[in-house]
């Protein structure tokens, strides 16, 4: 199978890729095509699953869960460890099918496949142990955590190989099942995964689907679904949220974000600068919790413009594949189209001093923009962009700026950039967000809490906190004497 689709891959031949249902892989009777937004060009094609698939893949979920849920924490760690050793294992191949269906340059696809191995192979380590609340001459009391059942996860376009580590891991070391749906856009490295866990887990415990952007609500109403676990957008969040509450489902929601970055005077304003350009435009800034505001103190104002500028010209935009690229395409259509929006608003109310216009011609390619001189209640700075576009707006009084930072309706993530840390410290306090950074961006881990204030999510992901996301908490109450 590997050498088979990296032949195609070198022919540019387009894939033909498959779902996993029930230990088969299996197609369905339509398809639906991906196409690569460095090029245009549609390169791989997946099923449009039914939702009698859908059903099946649920019924054998849950069948196969009654099993798992009676195996040992040592038995599921050694899956998931051989999960993550496989992904190792074929990190090349599943980088280029990556670079080829989301955009971002292959040498970020390489990393993303090298999180998804540690993100796996560090949730093999938690455990949930059961915990005594009272052992007296009268009672025994302990609380211990229960699977779910069948989980359901639907995850974003952005991270298509990480965002399924993210669930499958915690899922099944919880001792649950697994009925996971990627993007639409971004469908193949999660197929490819798909046939990397047919040769690992029974049958039926992990299961992958595809469609055209249609089961989503039917999972969320699925009653053989316990949990959904969801990463992506706040509007398709709430709606999962509504869907799920008719039968009661658990739900972790990731969402989206408006992530300030508050720079104080007294830094050094180039390393401080590199830091939050890094931090902005990860993955073509198509990251949750990348920076999305930039407010920077009035006395290096013009300065930390100037060396953001820079950085941002020194970019090279292009085909995630070709050598030296280190901003690829917007990962498809219809938020390439949203971008060229903010930008036009970025040119009515701001001064751009760096990108600023889509490239044109064939691929969905905007150059990181930098915008300055604008203000709280310009479109570019109060909506999450999504792109690779930059607002820098000036404050004067920390106070103030604090509370600007926090009038939003998210809360994901936010840093603080100073020479004094007990300052900056105690700054990152006041921030209404679920991860705020001091002196650094984007320092994120499989052992780290991950949770959003406000608009920008429901319950946590990673650690200890996010696995227990996954179970349901037992209480056992014994009475000593009869």
């Amino acid at each position: 199978m590997v050498m088979k689709t990296i032949m195609r891959l070198m022919r540019r031949d387009t894939m033909d890729m498959k779902m996993l249902i029930n230990g088969q892989i299996v197609e369905s009777g339509a398809w639906v095509d991906v196409t690569n937004p460095a090029t245009e060009e549609v390169f791989a094609r997946v099923p449009h699953a039914t939702e009698t698939q859908l059903d099946e893949a649920v019924a054998a979920a849950a069948a196969a869960q009654k099993e798992w849920e009676k195996t040992s924490m040592a038995d599921r760690r050694a899956k998931i460890e051989e999960l993550s050793a496989a992904l190792a294992e074929n990190e090349a191949e599943l980088a280029r099918l990556m670079t080829m269906e989301q955009g971002k340059p292959l040498p970020e696809a390489i990393g993303e496949v090298q999180w998804s191995v540690g993100y796996l192979a560090h949730t093999a380590t938690l455990t949930l142990p059961d915990r005594v609340i009272q052992d007296d001459d009268d009672f025994f009391i302990e609380t211990r955590h229960k699977p779910l059942g069948v989980v359901g996860g639907i995850i974003a376009w952005n991270f298509p190989l990480l965002l399924c580590a993210w669930k499958i891991g915690p899922a099944l070391m919880a001792g649950n099942s697994i009925v996971l749906k990627p993007a639409p856009t971004t469908p193949v490295t999660a197929l490819r995964l798909a046939e990397i866990c047919a040769d690992i887990f029974p049958a039926g415990l992990v299961n992958i689907i595809t469609d055209n952007n249609d089961l989503g609500p039917k999972m969320s109403a699925h009653p053989g679904i316990s949990k959904i676990g969801f990463t992506g957008s706040s509007e398709t969040g709430k709606r999962i949220m509504a869907t799920a509450a008719n039968t009661m489902k658990r739900v972790t929601l990731e969402m989206g974000g408006n992530d300030p970055t508050i720079v104080m005077p007294d830094v050094d304003v180039q390393a401080a600068a590199e830091k939050v350009y890094g931090g902005a435009f990860l993955n073509a800034g198509q990251v949750c919790l990348a920076v999305k505001r930039a407010y920077v103190h009035e006395n290096i104002y013009d300065e930390f413009c100037d060396a953001l500028a820079g950085l941002a010209n020194q970019a090279v935009v292009g085909d995630g594949l070709e050598q030296g690229t280190t901003i690829g395409p917007i990962q498809n259509k219809a938020q390439y189209e949203k971008i060229k929006g903010f930008l036009e608003d970025a040119q009515a109310n701001g001064k751009i001093i760096a990108g600023g216009e889509a490239r044109g011609g064939k691929g969905y390619f905007v150059p990181p923009t930098i915008v300055r001189d604008v203000k709280d209640g310009d479109k570019i700075v109060d909506e999450e962009q999504f792109g690779p576009i930059l607002p820098v707006i000036s404050f004067g009084d920390i106070d103030d700026v604090v509370a600007r930072a926090n009038d939003s309706d998210y809360g994901l993530g936010g840093s603080v950039h100073s020479a004094d840390v007990a300052g900056a410290t105690d700054i990152a306090g006041r921030i209404e967000s679920g991860s705020v950074w001091v002196n650094q961006q984007l320092n994120i881990g499989p052992h780290i809490p991950m949770a959003g204030f406000k608009g920008s999510g429901l319950g946590v992901e990673q650690s200890t906190e996010g696995l227990a996301e996954y179970t349901q908490i037992q209480v056992i109450n014994v009475a000593k004497t009869a």
